[in-house]
């Protein structure tokens, strides 16, 4: 199991105490990552009256467990999106990606942020997948990027064939920026309060925010930055795939010294960081699969030491963790006003891993669209794409959602109540429902077994042991509680079948 999923970098004993809840505000956001904190700090900075609630504590989404790369040069992203929309869109989302990058490392730099500048590199595996990486340097060179190509060996222990670099990107340490956004939030005025779950807004009038354990606050505006969207009015999480990923960190006296990651699949990823006391480590990632649609988490962890152990000898494991990532069906990202909010909700979701370069381009659009002056980029990159390729997207995602419903139910009717050992979860029928029972340190748990966002039925992660829904990513502890979203609602706990 994963060690409550913490990463080598701490947040949320950082941001201090949780503020009270207060009646109104006028702008309420809603997640406290580098989304939420960056688009509420831009707003308090205004003078404006700001409140971000968190369902759980600062870091705890994507932000807090990201590998943390800042760069333009993003795998096969730029040549991917070339295929589906035109250059001046692609462009565009470039532009946009280098006004988050240049604001996030300026305030990383003023405020004592952990940040180091790498390059960054795209790299072929394998023979194979030398067309792509090759492809994403004329992709980059064409957009205007400073790339380079080599044929070198990347000074790295692992054989490449052929690599995009693009040099003065940079990584950085969540735990830190958090903290920072957090700090001069407050110090403009700001209130954060963690602890506390959206699950409703009413749209009647000023929008009023219901959170789940009865509280509820009004707002001029409301900002959705939780990754995908709770609210369910703009049908956003419809046109998501959720996917999960791995980082695996290792101490290593000299890990290598720049970011990279591989062109073809399963992808590999690598960077070097440094723990609060000064120590470098090696950070593996990637192998990442879709929300509850693999058969073991556990062996894309191991896919991961594997390939470590294969590749860099004498490196000692020392944390585990992973993230939740999501992509639109057109491959671009989607923040702006929410449909059907009234003109008084804005959202952001789909960045595909990048989020710190498109989270913060996005957070800084939603902050000047709310302040009354837009950036053109905004409609630019979220609106300006082929109706076709959102369409066939949206299709062959919800395709797989249809797929995974039919598997679903199938698999829960058929099943039977079984005996589970330690760390092991399973789904079974009795009578007309469908029951969710684990068994952990904490000891047997059941739940009802179909997610409470429209009814998936659950699988087990065998490596987090929490409770996946292969439909549209939300999560689940073992007790029922949410840890992913669009759910806000937990599941219902059960008695054991003899109590019933």
């Amino acid at each position: 199991m994963i060690d409550d999923n913490r990463p080598v970098w701490e947040v949320p004993a950082a941001v201090g105490p949780s503020d009270e809840l207060p009646d109104a505000c006028e702008d309420l956001v809603i997640g406290a990552g580098v989304v939420g904190l960056t688009t509420a700090l831009l707003l308090a900075r205004a003078g404006r009256r700001v409140c971000v609630v968190e369902a759980r504590y600062v870091g705890a989404g994507s932000t807090g467990h990201s590998s943390a790369k800042v760069s333009l040069l993003q795998g096969t992203r730029l040549s991917s999106l070339l295929k589906d929309h035109d250059r001046e869109t692609v462009r565009t989302y470039v532009e946009a990606n280098r006004v988050g990058f240049d604001w996030l490392t300026e305030f990383a730099d003023e405020h004592g942020v952990r940040i180091d500048r790498r390059p960054a590199a795209t790299f072929a595996a394998s023979p194979t997948q030398v067309s792509s990486a090759r492809s994403e340097y004329v992709a980059a060179k064409a957009l205007g990027l400073p790339v380079e190509w080599t044929e070198d060996d990347l000074d790295v222990p692992f054989p490449t064939h052929g690599a995009v670099v693009l040099p003065g990107q940079a990584q950085v340490d969540p735990g830190s920026l958090l903290q920072a956004l957090a700090a001069e939030y407050r110090e403009n005025g700001g209130t954060l309060v963690e602890g506390a779950r959206v699950e409703h807004v009413s749209k009647v009038g000023h929008p009023r925010a219901k959170l789940t354990d009865g509280r509820e606050i009004t707002a001029e505006s409301i900002v959705v930055a939780t990754g995908a969207p709770i609210l369910d009015r703009s049908l956003a999480f419809s046109d998501l795939e959720p996917q999960r990923s791995y980082v695996v960190a290792y101490e290593m006296g000299n890990p290598p010294r720049l970011m990279a990651l591989s062109a073809g699949s399963p992808s590999v990823s690598i960077r070097d960081a440094f723990t609060d006391d000064g120590r470098s480590v090696l950070l593996v990632g990637g192998f990442g699969h879709g929300v509850g649609r693999t058969a073991s988490e556990r062996e894309h962890v191991e896919a991961i030491r594997t390939w470590t152990t294969e590749h860099f000898s004498g490196v000692q494991e020392t944390a585990v963790w992973s993230a939740q990532d999501y992509t639109t069906g057109n491959g671009l990202p989607r923040y702006g006003r929410m449909p059907r909010g009234g003109g008084r909700m804005w959202f952001a979701t789909g960045f595909a891993k990048w989020g710190f370069t498109n989270g913060t381009a996005a957070a800084i659009a939603i902050a000047q669209d709310i302040l009354g002056s837009p950036v053109a980029w905004m409609k630019d990159v979220a609106d300006h794409s082929s109706p076709l390729v959102s369409v066939r997207g949206r299709a062959h995602i919800n395709a797989g959602v249809a797929r995974e419903t039919v598997t679903g139910v199938a698999r829960a009717v058929t099943a039977e109540r079984r005996q589970l050992e330690p760390g092991q979860g399973a789904v079974h029928r009795e009578g007309a429902r469908i029951v969710a029972e684990s068994r952990t340190e904490s000891g047997v748990c059941r739940v009802k077994g179909l997610c409470t966002h429209l009814g998936g039925v659950l699988r087990w992660n065998d490596v987090e042991q929490s409770w996946d829904c292969p439909l549209h990513g939300s999560r689940f502890s073992a007790e029922g509680e949410v840890l992913n979203g669009p759910a806000t609602r937990p599941l219902a706990r059960l008695a054991d079948e003899s109590d019933d």
